[in-house]
């Protein structure tokens, strides 16, 4: 009876993290890629037939919020183009999620070196972004 008590009252611990990342991980990577294959089947079923003209290069030159913005609008549509486009920013964002989940977890155990470099990490992966679209 006493070793119940015990156990209802246990922190949150190492292992239960472990946990929450392992799945954080697993799920986000089997989310991302339902998502890019259905976009994948819907793409071909209204452009399967279409030829594409590999010659020609078109680059388009938006920032961070128009790519985000135009993803959405195609995403809502149902365009299969851009559901591929979401499937791969999913996959994308999967370890970004995963540190920021190391960021909470560390602050709830109070481990402020880590906190700290975790903290390092997200403005590193901010300012890549940031300047990955602005060229």
């Amino acid at each position: 009876m006493e070793k119940s008590k015990v156990m209802q009252h246990e922190k949150f611990g190492e292992k239960d993290f472990q946990t929450i990342v392992g799945n954080l991980l697993r799920y986000g990577v089997w989310i991302s890629l339902s998502v890019a294959f259905i976009g994948g089947i819907v793409y071909l079923m209204h452009h399967g037939n279409d030829i594409e003209d590999y010659s020609v290069f078109k680059e388009n030159d938006l920032n961070i919020f128009e790519v985000i913005g135009t993803v959405y609008k195609g995403v809502i549509q149902g365009s299969g183009e851009y559901l591929i486009f979401f499937g791969i920013i999913l996959l994308f964002l999967t370890p970004v999620f995963r540190v920021l989940l190391s960021l909470f977890s560390f602050l709830l155990e109070k481990d402020y070196l880590y906190v700290t470099i975790t903290l390092i990490v997200i403005l590193i992966i901010i300012t890549s972004i940031s300047f990955g679209f602005s060229h």
